[in-house]
């Protein structure tokens, strides 16, 4: 029986997560889940955002199921025990390299972008973003300049075995979809980039019939609003990934539409879905949240860790079935509340 370690977090995590949750068991698949804490909600449990109980579900599960974390209370904290830790250091601990951010406007939600309609209609891309190196997890700190200025600094690396397996990734994601891979760098600027350029090029002989084509990270992120449809799928690092993977839900509509799979590897790999919205605490316990993205992160989850693809276009249907019937959230401009979307999706489903 598979196991599912839930992580539901801070804010609305515990919401969102509540209705993917619900649809899983809905399914009727022989599932188990299992809770723990994470984030703001693991430190007030244990002093810590990642406590060891968690990261010993997380490592023993086939597939996390992750809300959200991050808690303004704790702020003022030292970085390693603030909320955001727990996330990066599950990453870390579940070599989770592999990014997958897939932004797709549902039909019906054109009006819901801020782009016109007609430059949206028929978006489906796919942003695999590099989640374990970069400036996020190199050698960082204070130190003070000759002159006595306080300086910061963050060291953005990458080795060439770190580059070629994110780039496989996203070369057998386009090989799979349209054959079209843009690889995101900086490489007029920044050597990081440069090596990152010759790694994805020695690769691309490897297959011959996807077109690579490469573009600079400012340039990418004016044509993600000038004409997104012209990707398909995009590999790049964790900081360009991070901006553009959020720029593009936007493309997409909402943030509360976009899922997310963290991978290991390509196949059979262990996984860690969440909505890539964050806790939005703002909000958090009233019931505006819009549970779409954790639900279908839920169908990622049956797709990477499961091999369940069947099941996993059943919850994607389910939720352009809710969509199609004039279900909406707030963000998406209408009124119905987190249960509520989960309620039409289940609908849909049965």
């Amino acid at each position: 029986m598979p196991l599912i370690a839930v992580l539901a977090g801070d804010g609305i995590g515990p919401e969102v997560t509540a209705e993917a949750r619900r649809v899983l068991e809905a399914l009727g698949l022989d599932l188990s889940f299992e809770e723990a804490p994470v984030g703001g909600a693991g430190y007030l449990a244990t002093g810590r955002p990642l406590p060891p109980e968690t990261l010993a579900l997380a490592k023993r599960s086939d597939a996390v199921l992750f809300g959200a974390v991050g808690d303004p209370r704790f702020e003022a904290l030292e970085r390693r025990l603030r909320p955001e830790a727990a996330l990066l250091g599950l990453r870390r601990e579940l070599g989770l390299f592999a990014n997958i951010r897939p932004a797709s406007i549902f039909p019906g939600l054109e009006d819901a972008s801020p782009l016109r309609p007609e430059i949206v209609r028929n978006l489906d891309i796919v942003i695999v973003r590099e989640l374990t190196g970069d400036v996020y997890f190199g050698e960082k700190g204070r130190r003070e300049t000759h002159e006595g200025l306080r300086q910061g600094y963050d060291w953005m690396s990458y080795d060439e075995r770190e580059v070629e397996r994110i780039a496989i990734v996203g070369f057998e994601m386009a090989k799979r979809r349209k054959r079209k891979l843009c690889s995101v760098d900086k490489a007029n600027v920044l050597e990081t980039s440069q090596l990152w350029r010759d790694v994805v090029n020695g690769l691309a002989g490897d297959y011959p019939e996807v077109e690579l084509t490469h573009m600079y990270v400012d340039n990418a992120a004016m044509q993600l609003v000038r004409n997104p449809t012209q990707f398909d799928v995009i590999v790049t690092g964790n900081l360009f990934g991070d901006i553009l993977s959020d720029q593009a839900s936007m493309c997409a509509g909402s943030i509360g539409m976009l899922p997310s799979a963290s991978l290991n590897a390509w196949t059979g790999t262990v996984g860690m879905y969440e909505p890539i919205h964050g806790s939005a605490p703002d909000i958090a316990g009233q019931g505006k949240a819009n549970p779409c993205a954790a639900v279908l992160s839920a169908a990622m989850l049956l797709r990477h860790s499961l091999s369940d693809e069947a099941s996993a276009q059943r919850v994607e249907k389910a939720v352009a079935g809710a969509l199609a019937a004039g279900f909406r959230t707030a963000d998406l401009g209408g009124s119905h509340t987190t249960s509520e979307m989960g309620d039409a999706i289940l609908k849909a489903l049965a």
